[in-house]
C-alpha cells in the first residue's frame, strides 16, 4: 500500500521499550533497525513519487526490507 509505514517501531509498537533499550545497548542492532527504516523510506518515496523503477528492483528492495525486520524481530524476542 502507498505511504504505509513500515519502520520498526509502526512495525512492533508492543515492543516499543525492548527495542529502545536493545538500541541503545547493541550499536549492531541499532545499525540493522536504521538501515531497514532507511530502506523503507526510500521505498515509501519510490512509489509516491512514482519514481521509475523496474518492478524486480522494487520487489527486491521490499524482499530486504523484509528480510530485515525478520532478523529485528528475532531479535527483540530473544531479548
Amino acid at each position: 500500500m502507498l505511504s504505509e509505514h513500515h519502520d520498526i517501531d509502526h512495525e512492533f509498537p508492543e515492543l516499543h521499550q525492548k527495542l529502545e533499550a536493545l538500541s541503545a545497548a547493541d550499536a549492531d542492532f541499532a545499525a540493522l533497525v536504521k538501515k531497514h527504516d532507511d530502506l523503507d523510506n526510500e521505498i515509501r518515496v519510490l512509489e509516491e513519487r512514482g519514481q521509475p523503477i523496474a518492478d524486480e528492483s522494487l520487489e527486491a528492495m521490499k524482499y530486504e526490507r523484509t528480510e530485515l525486520k525478520d532478523k529485528i524481530y528475532a531479535r527483540l524476542r530473544q531479548a
